[in-house]
Parts: structure tokens; C-alpha cells; sequence
């Protein structure tokens, strides 16, 4: 009786093992990004946000089944809460962002791309006034410098998350972010989209999702 009980329990457990998947992701970003399955963590960038131009693409696998979440944390480079990089130099300026990525299947099949289903919400933006680059010394929440920032909201990138009031990510052009170091060493799907907040420049910090069914 113990065998025939081991046995079923252990037959239970085989179509959960047998549906799980390996995919592979390419991700190019400006300047940094984590990627998350389910709330867990499967890529990081490997080049630091606080390195210079740290623009380049990483390409990595993972396990997962279906139906599954994926949630990237983007950043774009700031020296702090005002927006601005270059400070105090003939180059301070907003910088700007932009993702794109996409998930491929063991065949190489695109199984999601990034467009504009996906959901992104935005918990940097700054400067809340584009003034605030022209500004000779800069301070951040002063005057044309204010900014606002809120934490990454509990579970957000998990299934049980109720993200129906998040806005649909913004689809960019090449020409509007100028994809560079990483970008033409992946061969993107025709349909993979750059994609970011609202706003290229003011947009620091953007919690994106979806669901891949």
C-alpha cells in the first residue's frame, strides 16, 4: 500500500514537470533593467547604471510554465532626484530611456515581445519641469527640479496582482531613443517594440508586465 501511495503521489507531481519550459530572452536597455518570472529574479544587467553610456544587451535563459509573469524593473541613469546627468558640467542634461526585449521558445519562436501590451508604471519621474536642465545649480525638489517617486508596489509582478489600472507601456522608434552598443547584435522579431513611460526624458524608473498564457 506504502508503494502504490508513493507511486500515484509521484505520478501527481509529473505533468507540472513535464509542462515547464525553457525560454530564451534578449534584452537591450538605456541603461539598466532586472527581469523577474513570477516575482523571481532570472536576469540583472551586467553592466552597472552608474557606469557611463552603460548601454548593451543581454541574452540569457530560463525555466518556467505557463501561464507566467514577467516583470522588468528599467532605470535610466541619474545622478539623483533631479533627473539630471552631467551635473555642474557643459553637459548637464535629462537623460533618456528605452527598452526593448523578447522571449523566444526552445524552437526560437517569439513567445512575447515587448509593444505596446505590455503594462508599465512609472515610480521615478523627474524633473517635473524640463526647466530644471538649464538650472546652474540644480537641486532636487527645488523649484523647476521637483520630482516624485513612490516604491515598487507589493507583488506587482506576480499573477495575483490587480494591475487593470496600470496604462499601456509607450512604443518608441529607433529614431526617438537611438538604440546603441548591443542593440544590432540581436536579431529582434519584427514585432518587438522599444517601449517606456510617458515620457523619454522625465521617465526614470518603469515597472513593466505581462502575461505570457
Amino acid at each position: 500500500m506504502h508503494r502504490l501511495v508513493s507511486t500515484v503521489a509521484l505520478l501527481a507531481l509529473l505533468p507540472a514537470a513535464v509542462s515547464a519550459e525553457q525560454f530564451s530572452a534578449d534584452v537591450w536597455a538605456d541603461n539598466w533593467f532586472e527581469m523577474r518570472i513570477n516575482g523571481e529574479q532570472v536576469a540583472e544587467d551586467s553592466v552597472s547604471i552608474t557606469t557611463e553610456r552603460s548601454f548593451n544587451a543581454e541574452s540569457f535563459t530560463f525555466t518556467a510554465e505557463r501561464p507566467f509573469v514577467v516583470g522588468v524593473v528599467a532605470k535610466d541613469f541619474k545622478e539623483n532626484d533631479t533627473g539630471l546627468e552631467y551635473i555642474g558640467t557643459r553637459r548637464q542634461q535629462m537623460g533618456d530611456g528605452g527598452i526593448i526585449m523578447q522571449i523566444l521558445d526552445a524552437d526560437g519562436a517569439p513567445v512575447v515581445v515587448s509593444d505596446a501590451g505590455w503594462q508599465c508604471e512609472v515610480i521615478h519621474t523627474a524633473p517635473l519641469d524640463k526647466s530644471c536642465e538649464s538650472e546652474a545649480n540644480p537641486v532636487a525638489g527645488e523649484g523647476a527640479c521637483g520630482f516624485t517617486f513612490t516604491d515598487e508596489p507589493a507583488d506587482w509582478d506576480s499573477a495575483d496582482f490587480d494591475a487593470s489600472e496600470w496604462p499601456q507601456a509607450d512604443v518608441y522608434t529607433e529614431a526617438d531613443v537611438s538604440p546603441k552598443d548591443g542593440y544590432d547584435d540581436v536579431n529582434w522579431a519584427d514585432t518587438a517594440k522599444l517601449i517606456w513611460g510617458p515620457d523619454l526624458e522625465q521617465s526614470n524608473t518603469v515597472l513593466c508586465r505581462v502575461t505570457v498564457e
